[in-house]
């Protein structure tokens, strides 16, 4: 008799095959489906609810895939797709999940035309690598070597409003405030290239939120705000021509790492430990005087006592800052961070024109202006309610990434699915040139993107079909950026004229990350998983049988 081989731990679960690839294929696709209604100006929002009860109502891919807890490992895939996305350009994530569940549906009908997967794969990467190509034939370049000229700046408007127009805070005076704001901030901190284009460090963009007002009271502040007030009711609380001393030393006596016991016999003793401790925090603040400072901002805390000596010798200080926050007035402040404030020199202190502790809402922030090095900038966003202010905030996060991706690489394309539609429709002509079975993976992917336009037509009210039709027409007569106007429910010859442009990055990422999403699930033709970890029994049974049977889960499609 033949002895039974026992590869795998009992109740380990194996799919394999074709099953495999379905499960995978139908479980992408239903994620996709859920972003699909979120798509455009006229898209939808969804409202997530998570474990605590905390409500999200957001249109944004990136935040709608990173609050749901998604638990199958080929849906996982999509949400990496769309985290990629969101860190390497901040934009396009629900295009990017969309078209890779639509480059997956078209996959599933080749398959079931007996085509092998490894065909269809080779295919979509054809179809990717010429789609860049024609991506940057159509591209119109942008002149943007004068950042600050009238002509450059309705340029990056139109960038602006085109991110925009899909998200929460689309309204009239609301909207412009925003959209300066938001350009500003970027011509602000971007440093030209000497190969053309510019440098944007967005980390130099910081942005804080406070209920109260609304939108159109959002303000940019040439240089920092801090979410703190002054530490001691007698501190000043406007300071001009400020020197400021940037600690992530604290001001109190630092207590020793071992425990130790003291006894005291008379309350001379007592006495005689607090005056010790009054003389060293003094020295302490005498010190950070001696070297010029009137502003003290510290990373961690300031005693009661040595708040006392600040307040008389007129400093002001904030402590308990972020360390994000104290790296951000380094740079813009052009000081050095104190670590020991024994060994403090004059040079290690920072200059900044105005520092003052100023209402804003019901609370209080200390804002530093007229920095030596004004890189760093401040976006202070106001909104009615929490949940406002949240996609405010995810708005404007998509705006300035819009912005560097085009002033890194100064080159747009239409909107409104203009661009898929001419891709398309020029991908069609070369999957004739490469004829065999990869031909049909790349009218497939061909058709992938054809789907774009007709969710923007679903979305709009208009027909889809009959939407899909009527652009193909219009680009085969060489109107190469036709596309559908969402919030008038129209087609337009001309969506550049319609100030719907998008940088070429985007687009771009947007087809690679999707493509890479799709050839991933479709190279998956095995799916192990491990048994489920057994729940507590009375008794502390179940912690048992848990160590016996191991406490790991893995997949191979992970």
């Amino acid at each position: 008799m033949s002895v039974p081989v026992l590869l795998l731990k009992e109740g380990t679960k194996r799919t394999a095959g074709r099953e495999a690839l379905r499960n995978n294929i139908l479980a992408a696709r239903t994620l996709a489906e859920m972003l699909r209604s979120s798509l455009g100006p006229r898209g939808l929002d969804k409202m997530l609810i998570d474990s605590f009860g905390d409500v999200t109502i957001t249109n944004d891919g990136a935040t709608i895939v990173k609050e749901m807890e998604i638990q199958h490992p080929a849906a996982k895939l999509l949400v990496e797709a769309a985290k990629a996305q969101d860190a390497e350009v901040g934009d396009g994530t629900t295009s990017a999940v969309v078209l890779a569940g639509l480059l997956l549906e078209k996959a599933e009908d080749l398959l079931d035309q007996n085509i092998h997967p490894t065909i269809i794969i080779e295919g979509y990467k054809k179809a990717l690598n010429k789609s860049i190509e024609i991506l940057n034939q159509i591209a119109k370049p942008l002149d943007l070597r004068d950042l600050n000229s009238p002509a450059a700046r309705e340029q990056l408007r139109r960038i602006v409003y085109t991110t925009m127009s899909s998200k929460f805070v689309a309204e009239g005076k609301e909207l412009d405030r925003i959209m300066d704001i938001v350009i500003d901030a970027v011509i602000r901190v971007a440093e030209p290239k000497p190969d053309g284009g510019y440098n944007v460090d967005l980390s130099l963009i910081k942005i804080d939120k406070k209920k109260g007002g609304s939108a159109e009271d959002s303000m940019l502040v040439n240089g920092i705000v801090l979410d703190k007030e002054v530490v001691h009711p007698g501190m000043p609380r406007r300071i001009e021509k400020a020197k400021i001393a940037v600690l992530d030393a604290a001001l109190e006596v630092e207590k020793p790492e071992i425990s130790a016991k003291i006894s005291i016999t008379s309350p001379d003793q007592i006495k005689a430990f607090l005056d010790e401790e009054a003389k060293y925090l003094k020295e302490m603040v005498d010190k950070l005087a001696s070297i010029g400072a009137n502003v003290v901002i510290c990373q961690k805390g300031i005693d009661d006592i040595a708040q006392h000596f600040l307040a008389k010798r007129g400093i002001m200080a904030v402590r308990r800052v972020k360390r994000s926050d104290i790296e951000k007035l380094e740079k813009a402040l052009g000081a050095k961070i104190i670590s020991s404030i024994k060994d403090a020199t004059p040079e290690d202190l920072g200059y900044a024109e105005l520092v003052e502790e100023r209402r804003v809402g019901n609370e209080k922030m200390v804002f530093i202006e007229g920095a030596k090095n004004p890189k760093a900038v401040n976006i202070l966003l106001r909104g009615s309610n929490d949940m406002a202010l949240d996609e405010e905030e995810r708005s404007v996060n998509d705006a300035l990434y819009a912005l560097r991706n085009v002033l890194m690489e100064p080159k747009v394309v239409a909107g409104g699915g203009t661009t898929e539609v001419e891709l398309a429709m020029r991908l069609r002509e070369y999957a004739r040139t490469v004829g065999g079975k990869e031909q049909l993976a790349i009218e497939a992917f061909a058709s992938a993107l054809e789907e774009i336009p007709m969710i923007l037509a679903e979305t709009a009210g208009m027909e889809p079909i009959q939407t899909l039709m009527d652009l193909r027409a219009m680009h085969s007569k060489g109107l190469i950026n036709a596309g559908v106007d969402v919030l008038k429910s129209r087609l337009a010859e001309d969506m550049m004229a319609l100030n719907v442009i998008e940088p070429i990055r985007v687009k771009a990422q947007v087809l690679k990350s999707a493509t890479e999403a799709a050839t991933a699930i479709l190279k998956i033709d095995d799916l192990v998983a491990a048994a489920p970890l057994k729940s507590e029994k009375k008794g502390g049974e179940g912690k048992k049988e848990e160590e016996e049977s191991g406490s790991s889960s893995t997949s191979t499609s992970e």
